[in-house]
């Protein structure tokens, strides 16, 4: 849709980036996460860099990460001083995830020279690196290079398609490729025996609750067969966003954590057990976030935590709350009363 594009350029026409210290990460800490089956301590590494070359030409409808980029260009010298210094809380962690806002296969935001020496430093002291690109950067020279540096080490590369569905992706969350280019990087990834994380979006926006449910499962079904993980996003809202824009007019009202549990289970019914599946919560509990009612989200984001480690759906027995009645009234009016809804439980 072209007006969404519009929308979502114009929205970052008076944006002005805050003056930031280019020579230090946006953040970096530990999680766990797995290797082969068992938990293992995890380095997280955000570089703060110039920023998504998408987000320059209009940007998703649901990311802000750009308000954190430098909106200019850093340095070789500068992502250097970031990566000594995020890498001063490494404690001999097996797994080493980086992000950075966009995609660590463009050289228009991070050099190959900088690409290539964090990844062969990298090599010599873990077993298992994870990183993010758009697929149009997903090559056969970039891939070869990167397996020619890193060798034996574990590689895994998340690639955001949020939906199978070309109408949605193209028309609501204005990602600026199709599912044909998604299926071409991942087989290019497979044949060079990458692990391929897909990023899945729950709730994106103009669709209902139920729709949203419906499609993060299909696209499951779409994806399982060359999907090493199957990461959900709850859409949040960020700062000077189309998602933004419509939830301040009332208009969008991120997920219910009952949806999100919903997708999860059935998800675990139709991938088998080479497929991890998890989520990550951004924002969980608060209102610009994935909620229920707030007495009930701390269990919820708790539990749907605990599943992304252990797999297991029995995680979630028991797990209930009178808000309940509610997420299912949603369901079952929203068709009939979109706007409403949300003003009565926002």
């Amino acid at each position: 849709m072209k007006k969404i594009s519009e929308l979502s350029k114009n929205l970052k026409k008076n944006f002005s980036p805050k003056k930031r210290d280019f020579s230090k990460p946006v953040a970096s800490w530990t999680e766990k996460d797995i290797i082969k089956g068992k938990v293992v301590d995890t380095l997280v590494i955000i570089f703060r860099t110039r920023g998504c070359t998408w987000a320059y030409k209009s940007g998703c409808s649901m990311c802000g990460y750009f308000n954190d980029s430098a909106w200019e260009k850093v340095t070789d010298k500068d992502f250097f001083s970031q990566y000594k210094i995020a890498m001063d809380k490494y404690k001999d962690q097996r797994f080493v995830k980086i992000f950075n806002s966009g995609s660590f296969l463009d050289e228009t935001e991070i050099s190959k020279n900088v690409r290539n020496k964090i990844l062969k430093d990298l090599s010599k002291k873990v077993e298992k690196i994870s990183f993010e690109t758009r697929p149009e950067y997903v090559t056969e020279k970039n891939i070869f290079e990167i397996k020619d540096i890193l060798k034996d080490t574990i590689i895994e590369i998340g690639i955001g398609l949020e939906t199978f569905d070309d109408s949605i992706r193209k028309n609501i969350i204005n990602k600026g490729y199709s599912f044909k280019d998604f299926k071409k990087a991942a087989d290019i990834l497979k044949k060079h025996d990458i692990r391929l994380k897909t990023y899945v979006l729950i709730k994106p926006p103009f669709l209902t609750e139920k729709e949203s449910i419906d499609d993060a499962i299909n696209t499951v079904k779409k994806i399982k067969d060359f999907s090493d993980v199957i990461s959900f996003n709850p859409c949040n809202v960020q700062k000077n966003t189309v998602v933004e824009y419509f939830w301040k007019k009332n208009m969008y009202r991120p997920p219910y954590l009952f949806s999100v549990v919903e997708i999860l289970k059935e998800s675990k019914k139709i991938v088998d057990d080479n497929v991890r599946l998890k989520c990550d919560v951004a924002g969980g509990g608060s209102i610009r976030g994935a909620h229920n009612c707030r007495r009930c989200d701390r269990p919820f984001l708790k539990k749907i935590s605990d599943f992304s480690i252990n797999q297991n759906i029995k995680v979630f027995d028991g797990l209930d709350c009178e808000c309940r009645e509610e997420w299912l009234d949603q369901l079952d009016m929203e068709d009939f009363g979109f706007g409403s809804l949300v003003g009565m439980y926002r």
